[in-house]
């Protein structure tokens, strides 16, 4: 099988964004209205917010997974760092080659802009998603809080 198209989002990705998107959020038993999606999805395509970033996955001419990537500041380090926020492949397409494709997009993204250090979260229970961060990252020991 060819690899698959990774390239930025566009404004005709909307339709199929909104599909994995939504997916995505449905994995990880979330939903958020309409206006986040707007909000969200205009930020990613705003050339004025340069350090949000969207990528989708194309195989064989269909939309198959996404990546959401954000530039920002950091204490420890002269350089920015990029958070990848969001990654979904449709469960059909997964085990091929994208969730990798799509995570060494933003490995790349990164280096051309200088932001060398990537990290993302995912949840303890995203077994088949561990599987692939354990051969593409390194595992951090630290826990996430959030407001109470």
């Amino acid at each position: 099988m060819p690899d698959p198209i990774i390239r930025p989002l566009r404004s005709d990705d909307r339709a199929a964004w909104d599909r994995l998107w939504g997916a995505y959020l449905d994995f990880y038993q979330t939903a958020l209205p309409p206006e986040v999606y707007e909000a969200t999805f205009t930020r990613l395509l705003d050339p004025g917010m340069p350090d949000m970033n969207g990528l989708i996955a194309i195989e064989d001419g269909t939309p198959t997974g996404l990546v959401h990537y954000i530039r920002h500041r950091h204490c420890w380090r002269v350089e920015d760092v990029c958070y990848l926020q969001d990654l979904f492949v449709d469960a059909e397409a997964r085990g091929g080659g994208i969730g990798r494709a799509l995570i060494e997009a933003v490995y790349a993204a990164a280096d051309a802009a200088g932001t060398p250090s990537v990290y993302w979260l995912t949840q303890e229970f995203n077994d088949s998603a561990r599987q692939l961060y354990d051969r593409i990252g390194r595992f951090t020991p630290f826990v996430k809080y959030v407001r109470g």
